[in-house]
């Protein structure tokens, strides 16, 4: 079994529960339905004595037969097996209607925590976990655990009916309803044998499932890469080999829940053999009549059905518990970051430190180590460096992305640790390198910004960057669909539109992270016209990719290595010719107008010696 559970370890978060923990848990989504739940039961009981009335009411025909009694009297037993019939169907709908409505509000309510918990976690748990399987547990995780419901309300309906029957039938032959009790413990003991492999088995295939979503949806996203490096059939290649994977686990899940049935039905046969015999002579014998004997019989078979039931469905029961599991898993997974206090946030001025501070995304590598920054009040900081300096580092710990593990954060002299995270966040503005925009409309997209924000409010948003006139390349203007991910926008316009979203929003402190995509001259003209409209009267934390940015700064911060080697303006700095200096002429300096490739000055050089 190792080739098939190669490379599927459970998620770092996951953790194991034992029956009553998750039968339990799964109870407390059902309290607020007791009502329903009783009108279940209510319906699931009679719908049982319906079902045990009509084997006993064919039994006393059996017997009226064999006495040779009045045709009337069979047509009366016919009719009222008739209307327990009817009866039994009306109390099996009533019970399914009020089960499918119980399970769907449990599963939305289910749903509705899970996302919860999916969209409160911070981000180094989607640095460590694929977004693939955290989509499979929100989905097809919290359907299964529907399953488990419907399995068992059916289960308890065919219980009921068999106690009922017992009871009848001890009032009949103690001896044969004694041995029926007995098959009690063989039937349940060969169910529930399987209980811990069945479990195991499941619990792999719906590891594997994840994966395979994992890795679907990566490629999809990544499409545009595969393409345009032909690796198309090495990402089928990947693919195949999960399916492959897939099947192997499947099979063996198959064998496993398919080689209960037989066993069952092995031991239910004997079970029959022995009533056959023992009922039969005691009906030859004279001591139960004809009727009770086929009344008998068709106790083991109502009997053994609920056991036959879990057996044959035990793989659905296990899927539903094994789903419930991982669903509570992640619920019950631990943020990094913990907020200590909820202290009000009602102004933000914008005034940042870092005090000592100590970081890192992993306890292999240091980020940040004893790292101290001032930015001050209104104050436009640059932050450049070579690529893992520390720059984005800062940003996202200053947007309360991600937990550090040492010094101290403050922010407007208080502790960012304590504050009220989601107060705190609607004043913070942040563009990312790679702008995000969501499906729909550029109206929508902007209106992210402000929840509630009124159409004139995005418009004035919208007009506030470079006048509005970037507007006028949209096809439909501010009701041009964005497309997924902003895929009809250029990177230019998307920049644009999470410029106007962030200027909606009306942040006190604003962190970007400048693209390094290529765009024309007009769309530059256009983002450095917004970003001067957006960082106006506020303070702005910006990972520098562009000369204009760093020659506008107040001041630039030089990162290597997670520690400050450099600050100043940019006059000072390249007046000192230290790190910035090669930085700029490294990065920067290909940006200006009068730059010239060393080539051309070369050739002007040798011409003039000439």
């Amino acid at each position: 079994m190792g080739f098939i559970l190669d490379g599927l370890d459970t998620e770092a978060y996951d953790r194991s529960y034992s029956d009553r923990q998750l039968i339990r848990r799964i109870l407390t989504y059902f309290r607020p339905h007791a009502g329903r739940m009783l009108v279940i039961a209510l319906a699931l009981a009679l719908n049982s004595v319906a079902g045990t009335g009509g084997p006993i009411l064919i039994a006393r025909a059996i017997d009226i037969v064999s006495q040779n009694q009045t045709p009337q009297i069979i047509l009366l037993l016919a009719g009222a097996v008739v209307l327990l019939g009817i009866a039994g169907w009306a109390f099996n709908y009533a019970q399914q209607m009020f089960s499918a409505r119980v399970v769907g509000s449990v599963v939305l309510k289910l749903r509705e925590d899970v996302f919860a918990a999916v969209i409160r976690h911070d981000m180094s748990f989607y640095d460590e976990h694929p977004s693939g399987k955290v989509v499979s547990r929100v989905t097809s995780d919290t359907q299964d655990f529907s399953d488990v419901v419907s399995l068992i309300t059916n289960l308890v309906s065919q219980i009921l009916l068999v106690l009922l029957l017992i009871v009848w039938l001890a009032r009949i032959d103690a001896r044969l309803t004694l041995l029926l009790i007995l098959m009690t413990p063989v039937a349940a003991g060969i169910a529930l044998g399987f209980r811990r492999v069945a479990r195991r088995v499941t619990q792999r295939a719906r590891r594997v499932t994840a994966r395979i979503n994992a890795q679907i949806q990566e490629s999809v996203s990544g499409i545009m890469v595969a393409k345009a490096f032909r690796q198309e059939r090495a990402i089928y290649s990947t693919f195949e080999t999960n399916n492959r994977q897939a099947y192997a686990v499947g099979l063996r899940r198959g064998i496993t829940m398919n080689s209960i049935w037989p066993i069952m039905s092995i031991a239910s046969g004997l079970a029959v053999a022995l009533l056959v015999y023992l009922g039969g002579s005691a009906a030859h014998a004279g001591t139960i009549s004809p009727g009770n004997f086929y009344l008998f019989m068709q106790a083991v078979g109502f009997f053994w059905w609920p056991m036959l039931g879990i057996a044959s469905f035990w793989s659905q029961f296990q899927d539903g518990l094994s789903a419930s599991e991982r669903v509570f898993a992640l619920i019950d997974a631990e943020p990094k970051v913990v907020q200590t206090g909820r202290l009000p946030v009602e102004k933000v001025e914008g005034h940042v430190e870092f005090r000592h501070l100590n970081f890192s995304y992993n306890e292999r590598e240091l980020v940040l180590q004893d790292f101290s920054l001032n930015i001050r009040l209104g104050e436009r900081l640059a932050l450049v460096g070579h690529t893992g300096a520390g720059k984005s580092s800062i940003a996202r710990l200053i947007t309360r992305f991600y937990e550090f593990q040492g010094g101290e954060l403050l922010v407007d002299g208080r502790d960012i640790r304590r504050l009220d995270l989601s107060q705190y966040r609607l004043h913070v503005g942040l563009v990312p390198q790679e702008p995000f925009l969501f499906s729909g409309s550029v109206r929508e997209n902007i209106r992210h910004g402000l929840t509630g924000a009124s159409d004139e409010q995005v418009r004035r948003a919208a007009l506030g960057i470079s006048n509005g006139e970037w507007l006028d390349d949209l096809p439909n203007g501010l009701d041009t669909d964005a497309g997924e991910r902003g895929a009809n926008l250029s990177m230019g316009q998307r920049q644009l539109v999470a410029l106007a979203r962030v200027l909606l929003k009306d942040p006190a402190i604003f962190v970007l992270d400048e693209a390094t995509a290529s765009v024309d001259p007009f769309t530059e003209t256009q983002i450095q016209e917004g970003l001067e409209t957006v960082m106006r009267g506020r303070t702005a934390v910006i990972i520098a990719h562009r000369l204009w940015t760093v020659r506008t700064a107040d001041r630039i911060v030089v990162l290597d290595h997670g520690r400050i080697v450099e600050e100043g303006t940019h006059d000072q700095l390249m007046t000192q010719g230290g790190h910035y200096s090669e930085l700029y002429n490294t990065y920067f300096r290909h940006q200006a107008l009068d730059y010239k490739p060393p080539e051309i000055l070369e050739d002007q050089f040798a011409v003039s010696d000439g």
